[in-house]
Parts: structure tokens; C-alpha cells; sequence
């Protein structure tokens, strides 16, 4: 039986979501400049990549024909695209440093109480004494805790209060719009989705959590108000999860894994001139 077989999968079959699933992308890239044929480059370097590496038979070495057969790209192009690689899943210096004393403040019980809510901070404070300098220099001390302020205090992720105490200013969660920390969450946020949805789809039984509560012919106001409530519960959870998975890591030496726990909320007048996915559709439903 071949895989095709087992899953039910066929080219013609995937075309309908996949035209749903790209075209925001599309949107995003039209209004970014990106040109059609520039994407189109893309995805030829990214079918040579992906055939090369994931579609490789264990007994023998992958050949230029081979690519070519699987990808429908001619020999030649394959020859001179195969080896460049794909984008290296890298996480730029800065974000990984603020992503890693964001989730200390909110988990660790120096600098946050027991519901997640990060304390108010003196900058500066005895070895023992909860402090901005020692929540950073807790997380790496190749930057000093000055340094980090000065820059979280132009970005607005921090304020001051009357008794020159830090504190976490609730923007801290949502990236600039267009920055580039918005911009790598766009990728690995929507890649790990999709990537768990493919795994579903490809495998026997579902391997992931992947799913979602919708409803539809809603009036605005309720709309708006599930948004809101929905908004609350799901920063509930993270909040969660980033405690039980802060306590789990907390002195464990490092491995080979990696996790990722993701919500999404998403609405839309249907009828209208949206052209975006609408989010209730995603995975399973529940209504």
C-alpha cells in the first residue's frame, strides 16, 4: 500500500485548502513588494530543498533525476539549486534574549505572584532581592541589565512607576507591526501550525492537538464579545503553560527537542470583501 493510498491524499484534492491556506500569504506578499516571480524562486529552491531532504530512499543516494521526477523542475535547474539549503531555523539574538526574561518574569516566583502577573521591579537590588538586574543577569550576562532596559524602555515593552520600579507593560506580548520579531513569529508560529496539521493529515491517527471552537452567523457584538473573552482565556493558558514548562526546564540540562504551544483567535464578516482564512474553519471544529 502506498502512502498515497493510506492517507487519501492526491494532488487535486489539496488544491482547494491550499489556495485558502496561501492566499493571506499572498496578500501579505503583494503588499511587501514580493513579487510573483521572487516567490516563485522561492518555491523552486524550497521543492529542490524539501525533495532532496525529506524524500530521500535509505538505500540509495539522491540524484539530480530523481529531484527533478518528484518536483516536476527540470534536471538542470535541480543540478544548480540543489545544496543551497533552506532557510536555517535560527533565532535572532535579540529575540531569543527578550523571549527568555519575558517568560522568567512571568514564571519564575521571585519576579512574578502565583497567578503569572509579573512583579514590579527595582532596578537594581541585593544578591537575594527580587530586581531587574538580577531577572536578566539570571537569563545571560553577555549584555548588561542597563543596556536591556535602556532598550526595552524605547520600546515601550517597559515603564517606570512613581518609586522607579519596572514594570512589564502589557504591549511587552505583541511584537511591532512589521518589525522583524513579528516578522520571525509570522514564520515559526505559522510553520509549527502547519506543520502539526501536515503531520495529521499524513499520519494514521492525529499525532497533534489541532483544533478549534466556531461558530458562525453571529451578530457583531457577540462577535467582538467572544473575541475578548476568547483573548483572556487564551492568555490564561500560556500563562500556564509557560510556568509548568519554566518549572520543568529549570536546571535540566539541554536536549535535543524543542516545543511549542500556540492559540489563535480570528474573526470576520463573511459575505463581505475579507479574502483571509476564516479561523473557525482550522482542524477540528466544535460547535
Amino acid at each position: 500500500m502506498t502512502e498515497e493510498d493510506r492517507t487519501g491524499l492526491d494532488a487535486g484534492r489539496l488544491q482547494a485548502p491550499l489556495a485558502r491556506l496561501l492566499r493571506p500569504l499572498v496578500r501579505l506578499a503583494i503588499r511587501s513588494g514580493l513579487t510573483f516571480p521572487a516567490l516563485v524562486d522561492l518555491l523552486r529552491e524550497l521543492y529542490v530543498n524539501v525533495a532532496e531532504n525529506d524524500f530521500a530512499l535509505t538505500s540509495k543516494s539522491q540524484t539530480d533525476s530523481r529531484v527533478s521526477l518528484l518536483t516536476g523542475i527540470h534536471r538542470k535547474e535541480v543540478s544548480r539549486l540543489r545544496g543551497a539549503g533552506a532557510p536555517v531555523n535560527v533565532v535572532p539574538v535579540s529575540i531569543s534574549r527578550t523571549s527568555r526574561i519575558l517568560a522568567r518574569w512571568l514564571a519564575d516566583s521571585d519576579f512574578s505572584d502565583g497567578a503569572g502577573r509579573p512583579r514590579p521591579l527595582p532596578r537594581t537590588g541585593s544578591d537575594v532581592e527580587p530586581s531587574f538586574d538580577r531577572l536578566v543577569e539570571s537569563v545571560t550576562r553577555d549584555v548588561r541589565p542597563r543596556v536591556v532596559l535602556d532598550e526595552w524602555l524605547d520600546r515601550g515593552l517597559v515603564t517606570r512607576d512613581a518609586d522607579d520600579r519596572i514594570l512589564l507593560a502589557e504591549q511587552a506580548f505583541i511584537p511591532k507591526s512589521g518589525s522583524d520579531q513579528q516578522l520571525y513569529y509570522l514564520g515559526r508560529n505559522l510553520h509549527d501550525h502547519i506543520a502539526a496539521a501536515v503531520a495529521n493529515v499524513e499520519g494514521e491517527r492525529p499525532r497533534f492537538l489541532e483544533r478549534a471552537v466556531h461558530y458562525d452567523g453571529l451578530t457583531r457584538p457577540i462577535a467582538e464579545m467572544l473575541e475578548q473573552r476568547s483573548r483572556e482565556i487564551a492568555m490564561e493558558a500560556l500563562t500556564t503553560a509557560n510556568r509548568e514548562a519554566h518549572t520543568a526546564t529549570e536546571g535540566v540540562a539541554d536536549g535535543g527537542w524543542r516545543w511549542n504551544f500556540g492559540v489563535y483567535v480570528y474573526s470576520e464578516r463573511v459575505g463581505g470583501d475579507n479574502d483571509g482564512p476564516a479561523g473557525q474553519d482550522e482542524g477540528e471544529g466544535t460547535k
